[in-house]
């Protein structure tokens, strides 16, 4: 019989493991976003934030308050770079928020007792293109919607949601098949 998630223990060489591999995908992402994105931009319309793939690829037994904290840290680290006093940080938070309702709402408890993570390879093409399909177009409204803050521009800032969505969703699935590892779902 299959241990609920609440029931399962990651040993210590997994969470191990774990930790280097979002340590490594925290700095490698925002190396990628501040020193090559952010200067990518088509016809102010368009620009990528691939940085959210921290988060989207988080465990799915990462705590809620860790999961909210990284999701800050990652924000903050990123209004840093691009000199947005919190945009990036309120938007990170809302979208890690939206994560947990999405998986919860989704995903089944039982099954992920070898590999927790919502990749392309465990979760297949179907729900890992929802899932940041989704979440990207709701990351991506409320950073622009907090960076204009004015209703009279509604429809410049819907067409950077749908457009810049497009091409971090792009970007992502294009990382993702790169990294793609074939696997067998429980």
């Amino acid at each position: 019989m299959p241990k609920s998630r609440r029931d399962w223990r990651p040993s210590k060489k997994r969470m191990s493991k774990s930790i280097v591999i979002n340590l490594v995908r925290f700095i490698l992402l925002v190396f990628i976003q501040v020193f090559l994105l952010k200067n990518i931009s088509l016809y102010n319309l368009s620009t990528p934030y691939i940085y959210i793939l921290f988060i989207l690829l988080l465990p799915f037994e990462t705590p809620n308050v860790l999961l909210f904290a990284l999701a800050f840290i990652l924000g903050l680290t990123i209004d840093a770079f691009y000199d947005t006093p919190g945009l990036n940080a309120a938007s990170c938070v809302i979208l890690a928020f939206l994560r947990i309702i999405f998986i919860n709402l989704t995903v089944q408890k039982d099954g992920f007792d070898n590999e927790p993570e919502p990749t392309l390879s465990i979760m297949g093409f179907r729900w890992f293109f929802t899932y940041i399909l989704i979440l990207t177009l709701v990351h991506h409204f409320f950073l622009f919607n907090f960076e204009t803050f004015n209703f009279s521009q509604l429809q410049y800032t819907l067409s950077r949601v749908v457009l810049s969505s497009l091409f971090t969703v792009f970007l992502i699935l294009i990382s993702g098949l790169l990294f793609f590892r074939r696997k067998e779902r429980k």
